[in-house]
């Protein structure tokens, strides 16, 4: 009888110590799920941005990672270079002001490129024939498989003089670089080794 008691005991012992295992690989379980909730909760909330309408009101905005955008920016930048760089009018105050503005986003080869056209008297001439310049963005490509990026541009340029209008290719290539973003650069882009691939005229219309 005495060793029925003892068997007893110990099968409730054994029973204990399996209840009690079970029941803390029950709270790791929940606690580990807990965490991981709290962490993915707290995640989405860093997404979150509070913006203070007025002082009256909360509006809530979405942050979203910045590489994400980088591809449109990068063609942005390099649209907005073109249409300063290429877009003249016979005023040459306004010629100085388009092509500041365009050396901000560029490294020395567009600064070179404009000295050239200078010495040439190109402006010159464009000022004294009252000769307008647009030019017109068919495409941006941008290699973003290597760094720095490989862009390639091609557009049109219209250039409009009192008797004629001429429709002229021009395909230009440069690298891009990551910078720091200013009021002169938004998209934190640098264009180098800007050089123009292809520039000739496609037809002209007598006015």
């Amino acid at each position: 009888m005495e060793f029925k008691s003892l068997k007893n005991i110990e099968s409730s012992f054994r029973q204990i110590r399996y209840f009690t295992l079970v029941f803390i690989c029950l709270c790791a379980v929940i606690t580990g799920f807990v965490v991981w909730n709290s962490y993915a909760f707290a995640e989405a909330q860093r997404q979150k941005i509070y913006v203070l309408d007025g002082g009256k009101s909360l509006m809530l905005a979405l942050s979203q990672d910045l590489t994400q955008n980088r591809p449109v920016e990068a063609r942005e930048h390099v649209k907005r270079f073109h249409e300063l760089f290429f877009t003249l009018s016979p005023d040459k105050q306004a010629i100085t002001s388009n092509i500041q503005q365009a050396l901000y986003l560029c490294d020395k080869s567009a600064y070179f490129y404009y000295k050239d056209l200078a010495e040439k008297g190109y402006f010159s001439r464009l000022i004294s024939a009252n000769i307008i310049q647009k030019v017109q963005i068919d495409s941006v490509v941008c290699k973003f498989d290597k760094y720095p990026y490989i862009t390639t541009t091609y557009a049109r340029q219209i250039i409009v003089r009192e008797s004629s209008l001429t429709e002229r290719t021009l395909i230009t290539r440069c690298n891009l670089i990551n910078t720091t973003r200013s009021d002169n650069n938004p998209q934190g882009f640098m264009m180098e080794r800007f050089k123009i691939i292809n520039n000739e005229d496609i037809k002209t219309i007598k006015r």
